[in-house]
């Protein structure tokens, strides 16, 4: 089978990660799912879930330092671009589809218990999961949550709208832009990323807003302070409001889509703190 744009773009990502990595395809009811695998096989279970369009390979800035402590497992959500096949599996029609497949993955993963960090949809999709196994998830890293604690912001969304409406690969790539303005992603990522919007059969299962004021774990939330996905300082209000054990971080110059890759020593301290 040919290469698409999106293959070569994807894979020329992975080559940025650690020449270590492994590659895993766990199989669940829901589709085969590729995950990353880095770190010391002693490590503590880290399982991250990146945000919509950006594929588990996002990441590739922060596993090194994360990596020298814990067993890093960076996922493709099943229902977005990536590696991950849906083909073949049960549907996924809602959010409570949504945890089942992640059961069934940290299962196949052989995970009773681990850290679980999300930026963007993934982070909602972690909260989902803390509230729905909360004794199989020790401490939780939201980046930038979006619909967790505020809805979106309508300008935002009305940015977003030609690409909901028609994706395509320019209108992704100028959506970017406008978002990370001033922030410089990674070439390579923002390539992929684009590119995700041509991928067929893309879908993103959402919902309502999960009960944040039920998580009972440590949380640490770290806000992009140029965020135009949402008021980054209403977030911040809210979340330290709402969290027993929560605490409340902003990165500053940073934007909702770069996050993961911008100042990415700065990010994999107070990660490293928290995780312990």
């Amino acid at each position: 089978m040919s290469q698409t744009a999106f293959d070569l773009a994807y894979d020329e990502l992975r080559a940025r990660w650690p020449t270590s990595t492994e590659e895993r395809d766990v199989d669940t009811p829901y589709g085969r799912t590729r995950v990353h695998v880095y770190g010391p096989v002693d490590g503590a279970p880290l399982v991250l879930l990146h945000g919509g369009s950006a594929t588990g390979l996002v990441w590739f800035a922060n596993a090194p330092a994360l990596g020298r402590r814990h067993r890093i497992h960076a996922v493709d959500i099943l229902g977005d671009a990536g590696r991950t096949d849906r083909s073949g599996g049960t549907p996924l029609k809602t959010a409570d589809d949504l945890t089942a497949w992640l059961d069934a993955l940290l299962d196949g993963l052989g995970l009773t218990r681990t850290h679980l960090c999300g930026h963007s949809y993934g982070a909602w999709l972690a909260v989902r999961y803390a509230l729905h196994a909360p004794p199989r998830v020790d401490r939780l890293a939201l980046l930038d949550p979006t619909q967790v604690f505020a809805g979106f912001r309508p300008g935002y969304l009305l940015r977003a709208l030609p690409l909901l409406i028609r994706p395509t690969q320019a209108r992704a790539a100028a959506f970017l832009e406008w978002e990370t303005a001033g922030t410089n992603p990674d070439e390579t990522w923002q390539r992929l990323y684009a590119l995700a919007a041509t991928v067929p059969g893309r879908k993103l299962i959402t919902g309502r807003r999960p009960r944040v004021t039920d998580l009972r774990m440590p949380v640490l939330v770290l806000l992009a302070e140029d965020s135009r996905a949402h008021h980054p300082e209403k977030v911040s209000d809210r979340a330290s409001r709402a969290l027993p054990k929560g605490k409340v971080v902003v990165m500053p110059g940073a934007t909702h889509h770069s996050l993961p890759l911008t100042a990415p020593q700065q990010l994999n301290e107070h990660l490293t703190a928290f995780l312990g």
